[in-house]
């Protein structure tokens, strides 16, 4: 089935930076510096450099994977915690 042709002036090019959330390394940008602020925090100030770098991995992957289901799975779950629960649970 085919779209109807609209009226002259009525359609305007939409890019796709407009609509799809920012991403660094697969995660929204927000994931990705609070996950490297921690790792580094981790691994510098407390120089556990192995607990730094397997935190950071756990995260980003887990980030990714929330991501790929779901790219704003962030603004999602801030809502969440926001509101709060209906049975006081």
């Amino acid at each position: 089935m085919t779209r109807p042709a609209l009226p002259e002036g009525f359609e305007v090019p939409l890019h796709r930076a407009l609509t799809e959330p920012i991403f660094l390394a697969g995660v929204p940008r927000s994931l990705a510096i609070v996950n490297g602020t921690l790792a580094a925090a981790v691994g510098l100030g407390l120089q556990q450099w192995v607990a730094g770098l397997a935190i950071w991995v756990v995260m980003q992957a887990i980030g990714v994977f929330c991501a790929r289901h779901d790219p704003q799975f962030m603004e999602v779950l801030a809502r969440h915690l926001r509101h709060r629960s209906f049975h006081g649970c």
